[in-house]
């Protein structure tokens, strides 16, 4: 059974840093694709961030610059770095894998394309 657990969340004001991690069990980390996404009320999920197997990431326009997505695979562990947060980074962020290790630039970042889901945590900003 493959669990997604998301850790990290909180309250920082703008301009501040925030650091998510994610550990993921019940595959083997390593050959999947794995990324971020946010939530905020009321609209879709919309793709952060990705990291597939060789490494390579992909981020969103709104985020190209502050955020960084790292892996551990030894830890199965995501993470991302949010630096430079603004009050529209506000969202419920979860951490997400694909049910394989690279998706092609057209699928990246899209929700559709990921199979395993967290539960989320809560990223709030404030001006």
């Amino acid at each position: 059974q493959v669990r997604v657990m998301e850790f990290g969340g909180g309250s920082v004001q703008a301009g501040g840093s925030l650091r998510l991690s994610c550990v993921v069990s019940g595959l083997t980390f390593s050959r999947f694709c794995v990324g971020w996404f946010r939530q905020r009320p009321g609209q879709d999920h919309e793709g952060v961030a990705d990291i597939d197997s060789d490494g390579e990431t992909s981020y969103a326009d709104s985020v190209e610059g502050r955020f960084t997505v790292t892996r551990d695979n030894a830890e199965n562990s995501l993470h991302l770095q949010m630096d430079n947060l603004k009050a529209e980074d506000t969202a419920m962020y979860y951490c997400a894998a694909a049910p394989e290790g690279r998706l092609t630039p057209s699928r990246s970042l899209r929700p559709e394309e990921y199979i395993y889901w967290g539960q989320g945590t809560q990223v709030t900003v404030s001006v």
